[in-house]
């Protein structure tokens, strides 16, 4: 009775505000996709944890220090689906007084990867779970697989065309055909075209932002990274079906890519380009148009372009970076080594894309522009930056909300590329990677 009426002696005297209390969940989020599992806690005050990993079943532990099981955190278990590559599911209790411990029961061996992020945007405290696979795919290798499958597929097709046109030919006819007349040479079969390519064509696209970093949002919630991941779906289709070209999405759900991984992952696939696809947003809700940019050695083109810029280079941080991340060192480096030939080329590249895209609508500037853009600093790929419209203007929001129009929009963006390779062949060549 003595000790209650001391800590309640004690709690008049502090006040409310200065009593030490646990911090509490404001939302947890899970982000599952083929290359990574992300599991995001949400709290109001940092969080501090200590994990180990288990066998016998593959299962992940984590003890998070200052809590009490709340509804909030239960929600984990319900936010797993079943076609999570890594997560088979969560088990969630009070392992001790003020500490919460999390079960991550896992589908395959897993490399985890633990941080926080302090608070940026419309996000307060993070703690995130990165869930990557023990040993990464070779992406060039899946490519050159879909390659020769979409081959074997096509040659299975022709063959079954031609299997059905010599069986019409086979068919004996009503009344017989006139005998050509003696003077007249047979006719050849027309020839086929193979449509073989000497060598790969890799086009790596970019859908901007992913996962927690939702991009710009429009004025009655287009989300920016829904609406260019179904632009750049859709121009994997149309860019498959020219002979030898394949297409490396550096994401193809709704994940969050590093800006720095972007450009390892178009790298890693030897890519002949790379177009990063972006849909702009201004505090004016009268800008429209849409733009393309290259990367600049000497500044900006314009204060917009720097504005721009700068908005996209923040991604990291929405998104949620990990500062540890083993490669970051690496692509420190290589950011820092672009030339002069890679910008001339993206510039090239970028002027046959504008043209094509400002058949189809509205463009902001009629020359490409230049920045500063991470995505774009791959040493040795011409990369461009495409904001197809302001997705803050309503007009040019309901325009990218439309499947008609992002038909016409892929149709520019493959021209351009088309155009591009056929005035800029690309060479057989070895790059360091």
């Amino acid at each position: 009775m003595k000790r209650r009426q001391l800590f309640g002696t004690l709690a008049l005297l502090l006040g409310p505000t200065q009593i030490v209390r646990g911090a509490t969940i404001l939302a947890v989020r899970v982000w599952p996709a083929e290359e990574y599992t992300r599991v995001t806690i949400e709290s109001d005050a940092p969080l501090a944890e200590k994990h180990f990993l288990a066998e016998n079943p593959y299962r992940l532990v984590i003890d998070i220090d200052g809590l009490e099981l709340s509804p909030a955190l239960r929600e984990l278990v319900g936010k797993v689906r079943p076609d999570d590559p890594f997560i088979q599911g969560v088990r969630v209790g009070q392992n001790q007084p003020r500490v919460v411990r999390l079960v991550i029961d896992l589908k395959q061996p897993t490399a985890p990867q633990l941080f926080t992020l302090a608070p940026v945007a419309a996000y307060q405290h993070r703690m995130v779970f990165d869930l990557y696979p023990v040993r990464e795919r070779d992406p060039l290798l899946v490519l050159i697989q879909e390659k020769e499958q979409a081959e074997r597929q096509a040659a299975e097709a022709m063959r079954d065309a031609l299997g059905e046109f010599i069986g019409k030919l086979d068919k004996p006819l009503s009344t017989p055909p006139p005998a050509p007349p003696a003077s007249a040479s047979t006719p050849r079969p027309p020839a086929v075209a193979s449509g073989k390519v000497d060598r790969l064509i890799v086009v790596a696209l970019d859908p901007g932002h992913g996962g927690e970093d939702p991009g710009a949002i429009g004025p009655t919630g287009l989300r920016e990274k829904d609406v260019v991941l179904a632009i750049a779906l859709q121009l994997r289709e149309k860019l498959h079906e020219r002979p030898g070209m394949r297409v490396m999405l550096t994401r193809d759900a709704d994940f969050f890519v590093p800006l720095q991984e972007r450009v390892r992952k178009a790298r890693r696939v030897q890519a002949d380009l790379f177009v990063s696809i972006h849909a702009d947003a201004f505090f004016k809700p009268e800008a429209r148009g849409a733009s393309v940019f290259a990367l600049s050695e000497r500044g900006a083109s314009s204060s917009a372009a720097r504005w721009m810029a700068d908005r996209e280079n923040a991604a990291d941080m929405v998104g949620g970076i990990n500062v540890k991340n083993r490669h970051a060192d690496v692509m420190r480096t290589l950011l820092d080594m672009s030339t002069a030939a890679q910008i001339k080329d993206s510039l090239k590249l970028g002027g046959e894309v504008l043209g094509q895209i400002g058949r189809v609508g509205r463009l902001h500037k009629r020359e490409v522009e230049q920045a500063g853009f991470a995505v774009l600093k791959a040493p040795d790929i011409p990369s461009i930056l495409v904001e197809t419209a302001f997705i803050s203007n309503p007009d040019e929001e309901a325009k990218l909300r439309s499947p008609a129009y992002q038909a016409q929009l892929v149709d520019a963006l493959a021209r351009g590329i088309g155009r591009y390779f056929a005035r800029n062949p690309p060479l057989a060549r070895t790059r360091t990677l």
